[in-house]
């Protein structure tokens, strides 16, 4: 799990500590046991790295210890809730991701229902997550000229991840389909998908 030899602790500015991640961090456990921390303001899980910014009149927290702590937990728990998404595939860039990848339609849509996908980030909208794997062979990079505005629902692929925009918005991803009656964002509750949830896609 994580060790010392397999991360890297820096500083980032007076108040905070950046730490690159090892591959197979439990991520969702990983936010629970930083922000445990004594003094601990925020936390911020990104794919590479977790910034940790604490109050920098106490003592800094003991990041190191947090993550050789992380394989003695209990298994289940950085387990996070299997969501099923129906998915419309209507895309407008379903049949030029098809060419891109050398397939037809059916082949990219079976492809991309064949996978379930963790929750790798939370970001750039409230309750956008960022799911991968995607399957390499239809991981098309994200659009040379961004849309100015993607309909809320919008189901993309941008590389090794593909996404449901929680909002009406500029974005810059493949779009393949529409999310069916799923919300990505409760104003009460914040973010639908957590890290550490898992996503599963259905054709309707």
């Amino acid at each position: 799990m994580a060790n010392e030899a397999a991360m890297e602790i820096t500083p980032f500015g007076e108040g905070a500590v950046r730490i690159a991640l090892p591959a197979q961090v439990p991520r969702r456990r990983l936010l629970a046991v930083l922000r445990a921390l004594p003094g601990v303001t925020d936390v911020v899980i990104a794919e590479a790295h977790a910034c940790v910014a604490f109050d920098p009149v106490r003592p800094v927290p003991d990041v190191a210890a947090a993550m050789r702590a992380l394989g003695t937990g209990p298994v289940d728990a950085s387990a996070g809730l299997l969501h099923v998404v129906s998915v419309r595939y209507d895309g407008p860039d379903l049949d030029s991701l098809a060419q891109w990848a050398g397939l037809d339609r059916e082949a990219v849509i079976a492809r991309h229902l064949a996978r379930t996908y963790d929750v790798r980030v939370v970001g750039f909208q409230p309750g956008f997550a960022y799911l991968g794997e995607v399957d390499p062979s239809i991981a098309r990079p994200r659009l040379e000229s961004p849309r100015v505005r993607v309909p809320k629902g919008s189901v993309g692929i941008a590389g090794g991840r593909t996404g449901i925009y929680p909002f009406a918005s500029p974005g810059g991803w493949n779009l393949i389909g529409t999310a069916v009656d799923f919300s990505l964002f409760d104003p009460e509750r914040g973010a639908v998908l957590q890290l550490g949830d898992r996503v599963r896609f259905e054709r309707v």
